[in-house]
């Protein structure tokens, strides 16, 4: 019979999973807090992911503010977002794909368009 020093501690029995969607939303807000400046009337980024293991593959769709650079935003934002799903998650995040789907007009710009029109 094993004694008491071959018992497995309570903090080490089981395992933990996370649900996708669960990542999901904190590739979503990570994608947020990584844009420099959001656009006004824009839609909220969004994730998609899918989890294997403790691997977290995350596609991101978001809206930008033009003009914009927009390598150097989605390069911040795959940044950010595999910080954030390791620190939050637990997770490794080989890939983060970003989908950039509308630019919004900005300041100037905006007021520009509008005399145009």
């Amino acid at each position: 019979m094993s004694g008491v020093k071959d018992r497995i501690a309570a903090g080490e029995r089981g395992e933990t999973r996370i649900a996708d969607r669960v990542v999901a939303k904190i590739a979503a807000q990570a994608a947020k807090e990584a844009i420099d400046e959001p656009p006004e009337h824009g839609a909220p980024p969004r994730a998609t992911v899918t989890v294997h293991r403790d691997t977290a593959r995350v596609r991101v769709s978001l809206e930008l503010g033009y003009p914009c650079d927009i390598g150097r935003q989605c390069g911040g934002v795959r940044r950010h977002v595999v910080e954030r799903v390791r620190a939050l998650a637990g997770m490794e995040v080989p890939e983060v794909a970003v989908q950039v789907e509308r630019l919004h007009p900005t300041g100037a710009s905006a007021a520009a368009q509008g005399r145009i029109q």
